[in-house]
């Protein structure tokens, strides 16, 4: 029997029906076994009961773990920097020695294509893969360059592949909360901003158009793509769509072309279809 691939997710309580959604979606279409790590600082017994369960109906396991408090003994927490917003970058610190690699997947995200190429990628020495939103249309990467101070593009942290045995040997818990305390003006995302402030050389680029795109810019990938990247692309190319920002498919009026998608989705979900 071939090993699982192992997922990462960080959310609370509020979070699960949409992490439900996200989930059913990748079962749907990206078949596989699937051992979801899910990262707390609090969530109800029963909460993890339940989606055990329905994990383990469709031949998947719920490895959950609260976060060690001692790990962020150190860590610069307010309500601007939660402690949850470390979780992702320092889940070589959080998971078991035996787990090695990782894919880290935002809850506000549809799996529509497979990602087995993601989790297979040989990424060469990088820590991290990870897709930057930019392109000709996009002002984002030379704003956050000056912003931040850095050189490369700015990448998204809602996808993630992650090597944790260099992620254990390079991604240091205190580098990490120095950072935060003597940068705070710089932090508008923290962990984003984190992520490409240290770690932004050791990040190996991937297609967002294909494994994190951003659902309010259609126009913006149609248009660089020169027409090809139509409705019609998207659902035969990309693997994950991601619903950045404020503005979600699953509250009312959400303005994007994707939404009705998501709503089918939260609807199978729902009636157990998923």
């Amino acid at each position: 029997m071939s090993s699982p691939m192992e997922l990462l997710v960080t959310l609370d309580e509020n979070y699960l029906p949409h992490l439900r959604v996200m989930l059913g979606s990748l079962l749907q279409n990206s078949p596989g076994q699937y051992r979801v790590h899910l990262v707390y600082r609090r969530m109800p017994e029963e909460a993890l009961r339940c989606l055990s369960r329905w994990l383990a109906s469709r031949g998947c396991e719920l490895a959950p773990r609260r976060a060690p408090e001692g790990l962020f003994a150190d860590a610069p927490v307010t309500k601007r920097y939660p402690q949850e917003m470390y979780y992702r970058l320092l889940a070589g610190e959080i998971l078991p020695p035996e787990v090695k690699t990782v894919l880290y997947l935002d809850p506000d995200i549809l799996i529509i294509n497979p990602v087995t190429p993601l989790w297979d990628l040989d990424c060469g020495d990088k820590v991290f893969a990870a897709a930057a939103h930019t392109g000709k249309t996009e002002l984002a990467n030379g704003i956050n360059r000056i912003r931040l101070g850095t050189e490369g593009k700015y990448f998204n942290s809602g996808v993630l592949r992650i090597d944790l045995t260099l992620a254990r040997q390079r991604v240091r818990p205190e580098d990490i909360f120095r950072f935060v305390r003597e940068h705070p003006e710089k932090l508008l995302l923290p962990d984003q901003d984190v992520l490409n402030s240290l770690c932004g050389g050791d990040i190996y680029e991937i297609d967002d158009a294909v494994w994190n795109y951003d659902a309010r810019r259609y126009s913006s990938y149609l248009l660089r793509s020169g027409g090809a990247a139509d409705t019609d692309w998207v659902m035969a190319h990309t693997a994950v769509l991601h619903f950045c920002g404020s503005a979600k498919p699953w509250k009312p009026r959400y303005p994007y072309r994707f939404g009705v998608l998501y709503q089918h989705y939260q609807q199978l979900e729902r009636s157990g279809r998923l």
